[in-house]
């Protein structure tokens, strides 16, 4: 999609913001695009790291979406997934029109489960409700329609979305979960009670000891001004 909407070539230079382990900037990776992981934590960041061995054209570097490190005019590309909620638009929305070139385009990508009614979404929803730390309170910093508008409050604005069936075993639905930023981490004392829940959640709805979580992708893209 980014490929016809936004010319994405192999040799676009991608700048994947508050990067992470590298889940978002595999994607890129994987089209051949030098990418430019740029994350905070020293944890994530070494995971991320680990990719290099595969994908020689990534590099990572110890830098924020408010002070990234990044020349002037240096992507064609800003990329920014899950971690969107933990930036300070004001100042890092100057930082990103400075790296990008002037063609360059921001994609903002979000992924999770999809947005209904049936028990399987319902089941996830509650747990995040009653494991979550601070669910209720941080819940707004999720919503990215708001943050889209306000990014793009001053350029061009696009959408797209798809929705698919991710089959999940145990682990990787726990896995999912605790790369959630409310959800209590191993040492948390409030983990013990997420992993029952999540246990008693998955045996209620796995099949053939997967669960097919339906899930939903929304990119928001366009030109910073």
């Amino acid at each position: 999609m980014l490929e016809k909407r936004c010319g994405l070539a192999p040799e676009s230079v991608v700048a994947d913001v508050g990067a992470g382990t590298g889940m978002l900037a595999e994607l890129f990776l994987e089209n051949g695009n030098r990418v430019l992981a740029v994350e905070p934590n020293a944890d994530m960041r070494a995971a991320c790291q680990e990719l290099v061995a595969r994908y020689p054209r990534l590099t990572c570097i110890d830098g924020t979406a408010e002070a990234t490190s990044l020349a002037d005019r240096s992507v064609n590309f800003v990329a920014v997934g899950r971690a969107l909620h933990w930036f300070d638009e004001e100042k890092c929305r100057p930082e990103l029109v400075r790296i990008l070139r002037d063609d360059g385009w921001l994609v903002l990508a979000t992924q999770g489960p999809h947005i209904r009614t049936d028990p399987i979404i319902q089941g996830f929803r509650t747990i995040l409700k009653e494991h979550g730390l601070d669910f209720a309170q941080l819940r707004h910093r999720y919503d990215i329609e708001k943050a889209a508008r306000r990014f793009f409050a001053e350029g061009d604005l696009q959408e797209a979305e798809f929705s698919s069936v991710e089959p999940m075993t145990y682990d990787e639905l726990e896995g999912f979960m605790l790369s959630l930023s409310v959800i209590p981490q191993p040492d948390h004392p409030g983990f013990s009670a997420m992993q029952q829940a999540l246990q008693e959640y998955f045996a209620r709805h796995a099949v053939d000891g997967k669960l097919n979580m339906p899930m939903r992708c929304k990119i928001h893209f366009g030109h910073l001004r």
